[in-house]
């Protein structure tokens, strides 16, 4: 027969109680030793009776194994404190900026003319003061901007002018050229003419358009 669940409560019988505490003090310590052989950890345990007899097992010196845990305690409670006042130190900075944000939202409203109601004398003459300000201040950025355009449109039709009187003058020269390839066509095609009537000499024709002197043979035998 397998043994049976024992129920975890304190047993009233005084001698059954104590064979219990040497068997399991005994399996606990086993347990303890195991542990820090297998898995190569730092174990200390104390154990005291009900009748204050002590008993302990550590691997390595208890003292500075207690150490060890009072300061992996002191660094968890460093720790916590830290995060604590981290935690405030941002609840507060929200708290702030969402009552900036706040403010800024109902200065909003006013500059557009709601929530007018709530306002004092004294802070309505405040916000015409400011409307006032920027009022000027817009009209002075307006006028500075129409000021820069009309500067960069008289620049640009200067520039217009120029190009413009650029393309005339080349067309004119485009003009003359024309005109004057014309005339010299014209000579050449009467030159040509007159020299095949053979009033002129062959040899003096070729690269010249201005007219020689009649050959006197031709003249005398005419």
């Amino acid at each position: 027969m397998g043994r049976g669940k024992i129920e975890i409560k304190r047993i009233e019988n005084t001698t059954n109680r104590q064979v219990t505490f040497c068997k399991r003090r005994n399996g606990l310590l086993k347990k303890a030793y195991e542990l820090s052989v297998l898995c190569d950890a730092e174990v200390a345990l104390i154990v005291f009776s009900s009748r204050g007899r002590l008993y302990e097992y550590a691997n390595n010196n208890i003292r500075s194994t207690i150490e060890r845990y009072k300061k992996a305690c002191s660094d968890s409670s460093n720790t916590t404190s830290i995060t604590e006042i981290n935690a405030q130190y941002y609840q507060q900075e929200s708290a702030k900026l969402r009552q900036q944000i706040q403010m800024l939202q109902n200065s909003n409203r006013n500059l557009m003319g709601d929530s007018l109601s709530s306002l004092t004398v004294k802070e309505l003459k405040q916000l015409e003061n400011r409307l006032e300000r920027g009022i000027t201040r817009i009209r002075s950025k307006k006028h500075e901007m129409l000021l820069a355009e009309i500067e960069y449109l008289q620049k640009r039709e200067i520039e217009l002018e120029n190009e413009n009187v650029c393309l005339r003058t080349k067309i004119t020269e485009i003009e003359r050229l024309q005109q004057t390839n014309m005339v010299s066509g014209q000579e050449l095609n009467a030159i040509h003419a007159l020299a095949s009537r053979n009033f002129f000499n062959p040899n003096l024709i070729e690269g010249s358009t201005a007219f020689s002197q009649p050959d006197k043979k031709i003249l005398h035998l005419g």
